[in-house]
């Protein structure tokens, strides 16, 4: 897991082993020991590396490829939860994982979003009622 989500962040920013290693300051050959998952770097040394490519810490030792459709790593913050199948009504089902992310419970209400370029949104009530309070008071 981490070998390879390592190389392929690496590869994704189009960067060297020279290159992570020089932002570390290790020598290439320690970056080429971690791709090719002969050692480990330390832990803060793996906090950079998360740094360097923008995801989390968690997401770049376990994140799993095969799990989420195949999908390189997300960037920090950003999630792929799977698909979902709309019913014959237009129902959906949130999957679990994103439910318990965003403290969705049975009986919240939704703010469904739409933008003809952009996809569909859902937002939880309050959060988007926060966020227009907000705007309203910039006028």
């Amino acid at each position: 897991m981490f070998k390879d989500n390592l190389v392929q962040l690496r590869k994704l920013l189009q960067m060297t082993q020279e290159d992570v290693a020089e932002k570390l300051g290790v020598t290439r050959q320690s970056v080429a020991k971690w791709e090719a998952g002969e050692s480990i770097p330390d832990l803060d040394k793996c906090k950079q590396l998360a740094n360097i490519f923008g995801v989390s810490l968690d997401d770049l030792a376990n994140y799993e490829p095969e799990d989420n459709m195949g999908f390189a790593v997300p960037p920090k913050g950003k999630h792929l939860f799977g698909l979902v199948t709309v019913g014959d009504k237009g129902q959906i089902v949130i999957p679990a994982k994103a439910r318990k992310l965003f403290d969705i419970s049975a009986g919240d209400q939704l703010v469904v979003l739409g933008d003809e370029g952009q996809g569909i949104a859902i937002v939880k009530t309050e959060n988007f009622l926060a966020l227009a309070g907000m705007i309203a008071k910039l006028k």
